[in-house]
């Protein structure tokens, strides 16, 4: 497992941050306005999405391993829904340093 504070990139390692923390607010802020995402190769809401599957689940993420300058991460990912699964996450960071979108589904 990769330690949270070793991510490569800056606006991903916020991202799982605020995840791990529930941090709504910090969430908010990894992401650059009109953020976009999918799961397993299909278009969701993201505010329905991250309410749904993080922040009312206690989604959490554990981080296998990182690729691409930390943009694509493997991740053991687990919440009170689903349990436990390997899940692959892909990020697009602006150049101001937030995402503005990621892509998640079963690794």
């Amino acid at each position: 497992m990769i330690l949270t504070s070793r991510l490569s990139d800056p606006a991903v390692r916020a991202f799982v941050d605020a995840v791990n923390a529930g941090d709504r607010a910090a969430f908010q802020a990894a992401l650059a306005p009109g953020a976009t995402m999918s799961d397993d190769g299909s278009e969701r809401d993201v505010t329905q999405w991250t309410e749904r599957e993080i922040f009312s689940s206690d989604g959490h993420m554990d981080v296998e391993s990182e690729s691409d300058g930390g943009r694509h991460l493997v991740v053991d990912y687990r919440n009170s829904t689903w349990g436990h699964m390997r899940t692959t996450w892909r990020f697009t960071v602006t150049p101001d340093g937030t995402i503005s979108r990621f892509e998640t589904g079963q690794a």
